[in-house]
């Protein structure tokens, strides 16, 4: 048997996982399928590879010498393909999620001028189904963090955390809880809510601080499909709801909740599909525009500077203390209003 690019990539997602089960999962392919993969690529190479024990697999020294080099293999055949991809299409295809700004297309293709960026709006799992299709170059999904009802993402897409944003509560400006830096579970207990429909990405959050209330059934006045339709219901019905910072509307006000809820903003593509400079370049152009975004939010942009541990992400595009920051209003058009 002659040693080919897919027989490094099974070595190297194999060196990664540290064990055959963890690797047949990542490749999606069947336990015994893969053991006998390795065996034909250990008879290729005229030894062991790993040795396998009751914890999992670890390289032997002939692997250890041989496993980096298949793994710059597989690495700079990923960048040979992702390259020719991009210089025959052109066009990178990126999804996001519940809206998309102009500003967005306009940073991205700014950041990328050698490709054509094209944009849809798509509900997240809809989105990583058509990433792992190929139909999109790549897409921006929300992940949220320490939440039972997240459907977790396909483990053969690569991914790259973009920022871990709160989660706050969004009031109608003349609420009294409104004048509040902070609120916390016993504020939020008597509250009237709109909540997304079950299914939303965003519903499973809502329900984790349910169960955490005093009151654990609130008052839910109305169901929403979306984002802008529950700041809406809050700004026209005098309900509250759960909302990440740069998913509210300028038309309500946004209150720090003492319950720590976040959610992962990630970047999720092929392997391989993205050259690996125009993928830094990528996820640099998405933490700076969501920074110049943040900015457009006041209360939000002061608890990031004055937080910069909470968003490790973000060290390269937050000021650093004692820098003056000034807001250039073309840098991101204003958050967003309801309509």
């Amino acid at each position: 048997m002659h040693l080919e690019i897919r027989h490094a990539r099974v070595v190297m997602t194999l060196a990664e996982a540290g064990s055959i089960s963890k690797a047949a999962a990542k490749l999606s392919l069947p336990q015994p399928s893969l053991t006998a993969q390795l065996r034909r690529i250990e008879k290729a190479v005229g030894g062991d590879l790993f040795v396998r024990s009751a914890f999992g697999i670890t390289p032997t020294p002939l692997g250890e010498r041989l496993i980096p080099m298949l793994a710059d293999l597989a690495t700079r055949a990923d960048a040979v393909v992702a390259e020719a991809s991009s210089l025959a299409s052109g066009i990178l295809r990126f999804g996001n999620a519940e809206w998309t700004p102009v500003t967005l297309r306009r940073a991205l293709q700014a950041s990328l001028p050698s490709v054509e960026v094209q944009t849809v709006t798509l509900d997240p799992a809809l989105s990583v189904e058509a990433v792992n299709r190929g139909e999109l170059t790549a897409a921006l999904v929300p992940s949220p963090e320490a939440v039972d009802g997240v459907r977790p993402l396909d483990p053969s897409l690569a991914k790259e955390i973009i920022v871990r944003e709160p989660i706050w509560l969004a009031l109608p400006r003349e609420h009294a809880l409104a004048r509040r830096t902070t609120v916390s579970r016993r504020h939020m207990a008597a509250l009237s809510w709109v909540q997304h429909v079950q299914g939303h990405w965003f519903h499973p959050v809502e329900e984790h601080l349910f169960r955490k209330l005093d009151h654990p059934t609130p008052e839910v006045l109305h169901y929403a499909g979306g984002h802008a339709e529950a700041m809406a219901w809050v700004r026209d019905a005098g309900a509250a709801a759960l909302a990440t910072p740069t998913g509210s509307t300028s038309d309500v006000s946004l209150v720090a909740i003492t319950e720590p809820l976040r959610s992962r903003l990630l970047l999720v593509w092929r392997p391989g599909s993205i050259h690996p400079n125009t993928l830094r370049q990528l996820i640099d152009a998405l933490r700076r525009y969501y920074c110049d975004y943040a900015r457009t939010i006041p209360r939000y942009w002061n608890w990031m500077t004055e937080r910069p541990t909470d968003f490790p992400e973000l060290a390269n595009f937050l000021p650093r203390p004692g820098r003056w920051w000034p807001r250039d209003p073309s840098d991101a058009e204003p958050h967003q209003a309801s309509s």
